[in-house]
């Protein structure tokens, strides 16, 4: 290589390299010599049109979830509430979340400036980085082909498609999660703690995305190492000992840091009863969603587990959850069974197996528990079942793909098919009007298919391609369809859903723009605050339309004890609140018992209403 390298031209020409692609190009285009030629320019292209999908008419959506995205500008305003995600530059009060992806979304907008743009751009980036790490980690124990099936069925899932063009914390929660995989995986190779350490490390970044969601994925990680880990048992559970370690350090420092500080110095924490971060983590965010209870309204208005379904083992193929997530699930479980069966008397080491066991065990206990919460729990939660969903696919159809020469290979591959074709037709007839003849056309290449496996048809590379080419049409084409559906449609609210269905759901967490009168009343606000107004949902509405801090009298529920009747009162005469806003929406529930009730009627009692447009506002300067 050396001597090609500085070999000099020939008669004294110097050689005309400029239109040659480099070596590091090269490299790069064709990717590992050990790859088959396909690998690198098709991941190159799956990566390409998941960008494209999830980037495409993307400022259709605006801000998306006001809530999320006024706590950006705020961030963008003030350091202290990025620091914190407080909703409001006056600090106020934090949104009801750890502050986790709202520090990365912040970043975007204070580089390029705050815009509904930035606010989405970071979403569909980490999406298009989740399907590459996906890819790389199943590549590495399954092959290039199965890598390239997990990363298309991730792209290509409805509710993935859906929460990656949106800014609730899902999307940073599912690229920490899959990063923390991927570690698992190299973990699993060297047998060494720096790996596992990693895997720490992201569990406690996601903590700080969306609290205890992340640790669902910890028992999957643990058995995994415990049981294929190529070395002994003591230091097997010595090095899962150091990464539990790390999950500490790298969510705690915050925790500490957060109750530590002056409580009179930083913003409320939203969603807590105590004002404390540790406590919105194991109540509102973590007990409180599985068990549910009073005041579990969660993120996203309503109570318990209306938005989500009743519970039960087929919650996730329920109409809330099934088109978000089920399309290809019971392919997925088929698929983990036979992957099982097909390696029971492998090595205890053995790559395949170790594999499905991670994935594996992340879907089934993270979707036991989607099942079964009591509290709030929303369909797009189901974005976390994405990942694991598209590795068990990739891997076990591989594996199941190799063996088709056994009959036993062909009906577990068998299984796969008809599973799929009669769910995605279930799920098609529940939107009758939605292309109605593709329900048909998945069945019947479906039935032409199971039949053709169990038959058993002539082993020939042309055979073998026809196979496949039905074989994706049948897995994929549902969920394909509603996918690209849902990147043709704005949402916005908290609760979006993904198909041809709405965009948004109103209510509580629906998008409140509240008035243009009153916005550009505030817009000329010089004070701390500029308004005050009962609920997070009508306050982050104006400060996107004014540019302005509003205090969410009550956070999201309109139960936070904040600010305090003394707390307002004391701002109100050292005039560092302009106005206060009649009505809310997401709040002011509290009734006159609480702060928000006690508030609303001092200031009736002791100031003067004037109507701006449609809206009642009080003059509260001195």
């Amino acid at each position: 290589m050396t001597t090609l390298l500085s070999r000099p031209a020939e008669s004294g020409h110097r050689a005309d390299d400029t239109t040659a692609p480099t070596p590091r190009l090269r490299r790069f285009a064709r990717g590992p010599e050990t790859d088959p030629r396909f690998a690198r320019p098709a991941l190159l292209g799956l990566l390409a049109a998941t960008a494209l999908l999830y980037l495409w008419n993307l400022t259709a959506s605006g801000y998306g979830n006001e809530f999320y995205a006024a706590a950006v500008q705020a961030g963008t305003q003030s350091w202290k509430a990025w620091l914190f995600g407080s909703l409001d530059s006056g600090n106020a009060i934090t949104v009801d979340k750890p502050p986790g992806a709202l520090w990365v979304a912040t970043a975007f907008a204070r580089v390029f400036g705050f815009s509904g743009f930035s606010v989405l751009v970071p979403q569909a980036l980490m999406g298009v980085a989740s399907v590459g790490l996906l890819h790389a980690a199943v590549k590495r124990t399954s092959g290039p082909a199965a890598g390239l099936i997990a990363g298309a069925v991730l792209a290509l899932t409805p509710v993935a498609v859906l929460m990656f063009r949106f800014n609730n914390p899902d999307a940073l929660l599912v690229l920490l999660l899959v990063a923390a995989a991927y570690c698992v995986v190299r973990a699993l190779e060297e047998a060494g703690p720096k790996w596992l350490v990693l895997v720490g490390t992201a569990i406690g970044f996601a903590f700080l995305t969306k609290m205890l969601q992340a640790f669902l994925v910890l028992p999957a990680f643990a058995l995994v190492y415990l049981v294929a880990a190529p070395t002994g048992l003591g230091r097997r559970v010595a090095h899962l000992a150091r990464a539990l370690a790390a999950v500490v350090v790298s969510a705690g420092w915050y925790v500490a840091l957060v109750e530590l500080w002056p409580a009179d110095s930083r913003p409320y924490i939203g969603g807590s009863t105590d004002n404390s971060l540790l406590e919105l983590a194991l109540g509102y965010n973590g007990l409180g969603r599985v068990l549910g209870g009073e005041g579990n309204g969660g993120g996203g208005g309503g109570a318990n587990t209306g938005f989500g379904g009743e519970t039960g083992l087929l919650r996730m193929f329920n109409t809330a959850f099934g088109s978000e997530i089920s399309w290809l699930l019971p392919a997925a479980l088929i698929a983990l069974v036979g992957g099982l069966w097909l390696t029971r008397r492998a090595p205890r080491t053995d790559r395949t197996r170790a594999a499905l066991l991670l994935w594996g065990g992340w879907l089934v206990v993270t979707a036991l528990v989607f099942s079964h919460m009591g509290g709030t729990t929303h369909p797009y939660y189901a974005v976390a079942l994405a990942p694991a969903i598209a590795a068990l696919v990739g891997v076990a159809g591989r594996e199941l793909w190799r063996g088709r020469a056994s009959f036993a290979p062909r009906a577990w591959l068998a299984g796969m098919i008809a599973a799929t074709a009669t769910w995605d037709h279930v799920l098609l007839a529940r939107e009758a009007d939605y292309l109605p003849w593709l329900k048909f056309v998945i069945a019947a290449v479906g039935l032409a298919l199971t039949t053709a496996l169990l038959v058993g048809v002539e082993n020939t590379r042309r055979t073998a391609t026809i196979l496949l080419t039905a074989a994706v049409l049948v897995l994929g084409l549902g969920g394909a369809a509603y996918a690209v559906t849902t990147s043709a449609q704005a949402h916005s609210g908290s609760i979006p859903t993904s198909g041809p269905t709405s965009g948004a759901m109103g209510g509580p967490g629906g998008t409140s723009t509240g008035s243009t009168g009153v916005a550009d009343l505030l817009a000329t606000s010089t004070a701390k605050w500029a308004a005050a107004v009962s609920g997070s949902q009508t306050a982050a509405g104006l400060e996107l339309q004014s540019g302005k801090a509003v205090i969410a009298i009550g956070g999201w529920s309109g139960t936070d004890d904040a600010p305090t009747f003394e707390q307002f009162t004391a701002a109100v005469a050292a005039g560092e609140i302009d106005y206060y806003v009649v009505g809310g929406q997401g709040g002011g529930r509290g009734g006159s018992d609480s702060s928000a009730g006690e508030i609303a009627t001092w200031v009736a009692a002791n100031h003067t209403a004037t109507t701006v447009g449609d809206s009642t506002v009080y003059d509260l300067t001195p």
